[in-house]
């Protein structure tokens, strides 16, 4: 089946690890998405924007400045491939879907996105609203990012209206 459809399905990430190949700008997106649901990140990366290169100095994610090694996966949950190079992307997702790392990562439940090919995706990284307890992920799967950045957008704009007019009502 080309278009599989892929169930939507909210986690607990606290106490699982996460491993991010890449510290371009898409990384540093993911991982401030990340970081609304946990603190245990590591980034692998020959170059990080400096908004990652922060997040590492003050201890928020584990920060490795070099290439990304087969071990790097070893106890991950998850993995996000989003390196700038999409060459390193593709090996990623060779060394996370074929040979000794694939038994591994099946084994040990990790799922893995690769940012530049979505049919090597075990999920789809969504656009996230949160607020206080609600939580609204949304997702094109991997079709058309801009659509889906647009209904994110318009359901924050309804949700905040409702939820606004419902905290005027508790304050009276």
């Amino acid at each position: 089946m080309k278009n599989k459809p892929y169930f939507p399905m909210f986690i607990d990430l606290s106490d699982k690890n996460i491993v991010v190949a890449g510290g371009g700008n898409i990384a540093t997106r993911r991982i401030k998405t990340l970081l609304k649901f946990t603190r245990n990140i590591t980034v692998v990366a020959t170059k990080v924007t400096q908004e990652l290169m922060d997040l590492g100095k003050a201890g928020t994610v584990t920060l490795h400045i070099r290439p990304v090694k087969r071990s790097d996966f070893a106890n991950a949950y998850m993995v996000i491939a989003a390196t700038n190079d999409w060459k390193l992307n593709d090996e990623i997702k060779l060394l996370t879907q074929s040979t000794i790392i694939h038994r591994v990562c099946k084994e040990e439940g990790i799922y893995v996105n690769v940012a530049s090919d979505r049919e090597a995706c075990d999920f789809y990284f969504p656009g996230v609203y949160m607020r206080d307890e609600m939580v609204v992920g949304v997702t094109a799967s991997g079709l058309d990012h801009k659509k889906a950045k647009r209904v994110r957008e318009e359901i924050q704009k309804a949700l905040e209206k409702v939820l606004g007019e419902q905290d005027e009502d508790e304050e009276r």
